[in-house]
């Protein structure tokens, strides 16, 4: 098993690929005829050389499936407002679907067709497609024959340079259903789950006379199945379940019994995921019960996600409507971190066994690292340390305090500094990093939460400050820089290490006022 290392760790063409090798079944033994991965563009953009070394490595890897949620890194052609800065040249985009093609890999563009589309309808030429003009992440169901001609003509410019027979059309979290007055009608008429199964329809139609098969998430049908009725046969859904009851979203059953292909879709990175906290034991076990489970639903395809972002974005306005920027809310860690989360899912998807989660640990941590097996447990241990969000100065889901979370992080990354990777130190060292903005963190929080404290004056702030001040910033942002060179671009690096020390330096200008 061939792991993708130096594509995602480093680009340095001078480093080879690492290779972790564990007795498995052959990938033909796999029950999934699709085996995919998707890469969401939305922030943190690869450079084009960056996709094609993942691309490589996920093929050797026994992937045969590429989702791309372009969004606007795709260049169209014909809605030149669309795409961002980081857009790449529809050369880019047909050499690295033609590279693709060579390893045996299926590109399937994800074209987002009713929520998660403030990238389009930020602009006023599409304002009149929005269902709330405060809120204009998503398209208003009753504007079909205005978005049946935008669809239809990205749809088109998708097809020229995608050979896939699928178009991912989205359909996810579609939160805005009945804003508009139109909408709000339509619901007291036939139903929401109706308002929202109409619009669908037209879209999957729509790709289907365009000779493809559409495929969409599945949450809004499961919770409306009466969405469900007239959709084309050749419709596919894809039950994303990243680690809560088959039923959360509603009735699963109906979805099984609804006769339309499914595939599934478990998640590397997700919601609570930060800049400041990734969930390990969470992600392995959602690896270790979704892909068996799937397997014996039926399920024809995986599809392993890793979301940069949630989707959610803050809009920067000049005045009451016109937007200057979007700003995406949660940012994570580059999925150069998470090699060993992604080889935990293609072992996975190769055997459908339940993974073995501390052997899979243990043993990559020896192929990948030279650690010993004593190592590998505290190598486990210290990445799981106090794995709890902090919301407004208080951790959830644990009983112990910030100082408490603090103290052991500390602990945790003085193991990780202690032990001695053999190989592949480039990609040790962005568990460090990780622990480190970790631990940078919670020091803010720590300080924070006393600034915040009942009892604090202004003479209690200068201490307060000198602990900002020692936080070291700028030493952290030297090695973000350094491990992410080459799998993004410049300019995001920078935007990154911006973002993720904003709290700090607001905090620290409002504090300098006490010295």
């Amino acid at each position: 098993m061939i792991l993708l290392a130096a594509a995602i760790v480093s680009l340095d063409a001078a480093k080879a690929a690492a290779v972790y090798t564990q007795p498995t079944a052959k990938v033909k033994a796999s029950p999934f005829p699709v085996r995919g991965f998707h890469l969401d563009l939305r922030i943190q953009a690869m450079p084009m050389p960056a996709l094609r070394k993942l691309a490589l490595q996920l093929s050797k890897s026994g992937i045969n499936t590429l989702v791309m949620e372009w969004e606007g890194t795709y260049p169209f052609k014909d809605e030149p407002l669309i795409p961002n800065r980081y857009a790449y040249t529809r050369t880019e985009v047909t050499s690295f679907i033609a590279y693709c093609s060579s390893l045996h890999i299926d590109v399937i563009p994800l074209q987002q067709s009713f929520g998660h589309v403030e990238y389009i309808l930020r602009n006023p030429k599409y304002k009149e497609l929005r269902e709330d003009q405060k809120d204009y992440s998503q398209v208003n169901p009753l504007k079909e024959a205005e978005t049946k001609k935008l669809f239809t003509a990205l749809y088109k410019d998708l097809i020229s340079t995608h050979q896939s027979p699928y178009i991912h059309i989205g359909g996810d979290e579609t939160y805005l259903l009945g804003h508009s007055e139109e909408s709000k009608k339509k619901i007291k008429e036939v139903g929401i789950g109706r308002l929202y199964g109409d619009y669908i329809k037209m879209l999957c139609e729509t790709v289907v006379s365009l000779g493809k098969r559409p495929v969409l998430w599945a949450d809004i049908a499961l919770k409306y199945p009466e969405a469900l009725k007239g959709l084309p046969k050749e419709t596919i859904f894809i039950d994303w379940n990243y680690g809560w009851d088959i039923n959360m979203f509603g009735d699963h059953q109906k979805l099984m019994q609804s006769g339309f292909e499914i595939w599934g879709s478990p998640a590397i990175r997700s919601h609570p995921d930060n800049f400041f906290l990734t969930q390990w034991a969470k992600h392995f076990k959602n690896i270790h019960d979704f892909v068996p489970l799937a397997e014996n639903l039926g399920y024809k395809g995986m599809i392993m996600t890793s979301w940069s972002t949630s989707g959610l974005y803050s809009s920067v306005l000049e005045s009451t409507k016109d937007v200057v920027d979007l700003y995406a809310i949660r940012h994570v860690y580059p999925i150069s971190g998470f090699n060993m989360l992604i080889a935990a899912f293609l072992e996975s998807i190769r055997t459908t066994k339940p993974l073995d989660i501390s052997a899979f640990v243990t043993a990559y941590s020896k192929s990948q690292y030279g650690l010993d097996e004593q190592s590998s447990k505290l190598f486990w241990k210290a990445i799981n340390t106090t794995p709890f969000e902090v919301t407004q100065g208080q951790p959830v889901g644990t009983d112990l305090s910030i100082a408490q979370m603090l103290d052991s992080t500390k602990q945790a990354l003085n193991i990780l500094e202690k032990l001695q990777p053999g190989k592949n130190t480039d990609e040790f060292e962005h568990y460090r990093l990780m622990t480190s903005i970790r631990l940078q963190y919670l020091s803010y929080q720590w300080i924070e939460a006393s600034a915040n404290a009942p009892e604090m004056t202004e003479t209690g702030l200068p201490p307060l400050l000198k602990e900002l001040e020692a936080l070291h910033t700028d030493e952290i942002d030297r090695k973000f820089t350094a491990l992410n060179t080459g799998f993004m671009y410049p300019a995001e690096i920078a935007q990154e290490n911006e973002l993720r020390n904003a709290k700090i330096k607001v905090l620290r200008a409002r504090l300098e006022r006490s010295k």
